[in-house]
């Protein structure tokens, strides 16, 4: 899968993505990120990719020629994601249905905003990270690129990890124990010791029910 972002701190990249599991992933080349400098897309002699916004107020705003030359510019089809505050949020649903694509285009927004021509006519989609503000889209781009990367197939070691897993089905994942069985006076529930698979599935459901309800109880539905 490929993923193309735009940014005015192409440095930024690859960063925490070339590590670990996308890191492998960027390898093997499962996954490619083709990094793009807005700055390429001026044509003054001061390289401008933002502009004091109509009306006044405070800050700055990216301007839209280098951002839709840039775009129009594109080596794939996939949708165009502006990650903005004011977006849908980005969850695990939104990171399936983009892990269908075979490319997306990630434009990180900085300073006040990007133009709203940008949001209103050029971009599929506009997604958030969260209710709260960053500095810059960049990390939320990596935020994506990561949660979608690890959806495609090939990109995780276990291949069973993206369906057994927290908000898959509206809940959060169960509980994990590893060795050692007691450690401190603690000891692992019994019924994961005893190796009968059904019984162990009945207690993993029950937990995410209980663990969904008491820690994320907006997620939970009949199930």
């Amino acid at each position: 899968m490929r993923f193309e972002v735009l940014t005015i701190f192409p440095d930024m990249f690859p960063g925490p993505l070339a590590h670990g599991v996308t890191g492998r992933a960027l390898q093997n080349g499962r996954i490619t990120v083709m990094v793009h400098d807005l700055r390429t897309y001026t044509h003054d002699r001061h390289r401008q990719v933002d502009d004091v916004p109509y009306g006044g107020g405070a800050g700055m705003v990216l301007k839209p020629e280098p951002i839709f030359e840039a775009v129009h510019g594109r080596h794939g089809t996939g949708p165009v994601i502006l990650l903005s505050p004011q977006g849908e949020v980005f969850t695990q649903v939104v990171a399936h249905d983009l892990a269908a694509h075979d490319d997306l285009y990630l434009i990180c927004g900085r300073y006040e905003g990007v133009d709203e021509r940008v949001a209103e006519f050029l971009v599929d989609r506009e997604l958030s990270i969260g209710d709260f503000i960053l500095t810059g889209g960049e990390l939320a781009a990596m935020v994506v690129i990561d949660a979608v990367s690890r959806l495609r197939t090939g990109v995780l070691g276990a291949e069973a990890s993206p369906v057994d897993e927290s908000f898959v089905d509206g809940l959060l994942e169960y509980p994990h124990y590893t060795r050692p069985p007691v450690f401190e006076g603690h000891a692992v529930p019994e019924i994961l010791l005893s190796g009968h698979h059904a019984e162990i599935e009945k207690w993993r459901r029950a937990q995410a029910k209980a663990r969904t309800q008491q820690r994320r109880p907006d997620l939970s539905r009949d199930q």
